[in-house]
């Protein structure tokens, strides 16, 4: 090694730095997004859904693994990151800070009916190339079915307070076509700019931001990775277990963050949007490269544990407040889920 560091020292330091940019990026991401919304008239839940929801780390990821011939491994990191997204990072926001949400029943028959395709796709025994370019294409209608529910004001859930102001403000005579206002005619140069081009900035930002979350998840999973290879686990439980744990750091703090911070939208967004990511095209562009047996412990262990957790949640959702009892349960069922994957 160069300058005489280590392998390990090399591998702490992926970790811990990708960890902090991760940190940093999310804390950016939340600052942003009600800003963001405000300019562009839409929702901080919307947006959160469609640029955090799209998990691209966590399809590298499965990539990498199925162009290796590993489709265990592959397929592991969807279902792991899944149960993940709904179990510990639900369940951690619930444990740590009790929260209301009123999720509309259209968003909650989305959630709970999200993995049908993929589930009849794989009853078969194997997710064909044909599969996988069903699922990928059924990301587009997934996302679209959001965005209108989002543009009804009727079922936009929980906007943010300065959008639904903006929205009801019929005498805002001066507001520009992209959300900005006229700078004052001493403004400098500077604040022209910002004033005109203000919402793109931040769009920006928040594109950044997601960027930095997967850029940092992806260190922090390639540090710990050297880490945890002593200990020789491999296939698909490696993958939907310590693999799908650690690329899924992102996940929580843009959770469990939003939730402590008061903004259960986004930390829901990014529930709704993680979980059409995982089932369609996630899934689909995998099955693309190669077809993923989908017989034996994925519908024995990982199918019944999804669903069971996506029900849970759900109902959970459904009855308007997480506590701290929901997220022991949920906490639960993913150790049960770790210790099956072993067991089994």
């Amino acid at each position: 090694m160069p300058f005489g560091i280590s392998p390990e020292l090399v591998a702490i330091a992926l970790f811990l730095g990708g960890l902090a940019v991760v940190l940093v990026s999310v804390e950016t991401f939340i600052e942003t997004a009600a800003e963001t919304a405000l300019t562009f008239g839409v929702s901080a839940f919307f947006l959160t859904a469609v640029l955090a929801g799209a998990d691209v780390e966590n399809a590298v990821i499965g990539l990498a693994a199925i162009f290796e011939g590993l489709s265990g491994l592959a397929i592991g990191t969807v279902f792991g990151e899944a149960l993940f997204v709904l179990t510990v990072a639900v369940g951690l926001a619930g444990l740590l800070t009790p929260f209301e949400t009123e999720v509309p029943h259209s968003y909650l028959l989305l959630i709970v009916g999200s993995p049908v395709l993929l589930v009849v796709l794989a009853l078969d025994g194997t997710l064909s190339q044909f599969d996988g370019a069903v699922l990928t294409f059924a990301f587009v209608p997934a996302f679209g079915a959001i965005y209108a529910l989002e543009r009804n004001r009727e079922t936009r859930y929980l906007a943010a307070e300065e959008v639904e102001g903006a929205l009801e403000d019929e005498d805002d005579s001066d507001a520009m076509t992209d959300g900005s206002r006229e700078p004052p005619a001493d403004a400098t140069l500077r604040e022209r700019f910002a004033a005109r081009y203000g919402g793109y900035y931040k769009l920006g930002v928040l594109v950044v931001a997601s960027l930095g979350m997967a850029v940092g998840s992806q260190a922090a999973v390639m540090g710990a990775r050297d880490l945890i290879a002593v200990f020789g686990i491999a296939g698909t439980a490696f993958g939907a277990t310590v693999v799908g744990l650690i690329s899924s750091l992102e996940e929580l703090f843009l959770t469990v963050g939003p939730v402590r911070e008061g903004r259960p939208d986004i930390g829901i967004g990014n529930v709704v949007g993680s979980m059409l990511f995982f089932v369609t095209a996630n899934a689909g562009v995998i099955a693309l490269v190669r077809p993923i047996p989908t017989a034996g412990t994925v519908l024995a262990v990982h199918f019944p544990f999804f669903i069971a957790a996506l029900l849970v949640v759900g109902i959970i959702f459904w009855r308007g407040r997480v506590g701290r009892v929901d997220g022991v349960v949920l906490l639960g069922i993913y150790v049960a889920y770790w210790g099956a994957n072993y067991l089994l």
